[in-house]
C-alpha cells in the first residue's frame, strides 16, 4: 500500500502520526479484503484550510474534521468487483488502485480529542479509518449504515490496539 501523506501545517504530535495513518489505512484495506495494491493521499491541514476545500469542493462554508473524495463509485460498498469495468481509478504507472483523497484538520483532531476524553492518536486513528470506509462506498445517512461503519471502525482500532 501506498500511502501518500502531507502536512501543510506547523503541527506536531507526540506519536508517529504518518505510521498511525499507514497502519489504519493498511489495516482498513485487510478487514475490507481489497485484492489490490493500493494508493491513497492524505493531507493534514486545519480548520481554515480544511473550510476552504469543504467550500470550493461540497459547497459547504464550514469547517469539518474530515474530507473524504473516493475515486471510484460503489454500488455496494467494499465490493471491489467491478472496479476493472473504471480503468481512471488505477494508476497507469504502478497499476496501483487510486483509493482517492482524504483532507484532515489537524485543528479538530486536538479539539475532538480533548472533548472525547482520549488521546489524538485515538482521534486521528478514528478519523482515518471512518475516512477509508467513505472511501470504499461506507456512508453513514441512516441508522443501519452508521451502525455497519461504527463496527467496522472499532473493529480496525481494537485490532491495532488504539482505544478510548
Amino acid at each position: 500500500m501506498t500511502v501518500i501523506i502531507e502536512n501543510e501545517t506547523a503541527a506536531e504530535f507526540d506519536f508517529d502520526y504518518e505510521a498511525v495513518i499507514r497502519d489504519v489505512a493498511e489495516e482498513t484495506l485487510l478487514l475490507e479484503g481489497c485484492p489490490y495494491e493500493a494508493e491513497v493521499s492524505v493531507l493534514i491541514t486545519d480548520d481554515p484550510g480544511i473550510r476552504e476545500i469543504n467550500s470550493s469542493e461540497r459547497g459547504l462554508d464550514t469547517a469539518t474534521d474530515v474530507l473524504s473524495f473516493p475515486m471510484a463509485f460503489y454500488e455496494i460498498p467494499g465490493d471491489f468487483s467491478r472496479l476493472e469495468e473504471d480503468p481512471d481509478v488505477f494508476d497507469p504507472d504502478s497499476g496501483a488502485y487510486i483509493l482517492g483523497d482524504i483532507v484532515l484538520s489537524a485543528d479538530r483532531i486536538r479539539a475532538q480529542a480533548d472533548l472525547y476524553g482520549h488521546s489524538e492518536k485515538r482521534e486521528l486513528a478514528f478519523l482515518t479509518a471512518h475516512s477509508m470506509l467513505h472511501l470504499m462506498g461506507y456512508d453513514h445517512m441512516n441508522d443501519p449504515e452508521r451502525e455497519v461503519m461504527e463496527r467496522k471502525q472499532e473493529a480496525i482500532l481494537s485490532k491495532l490496539g488504539i482505544g478510548r
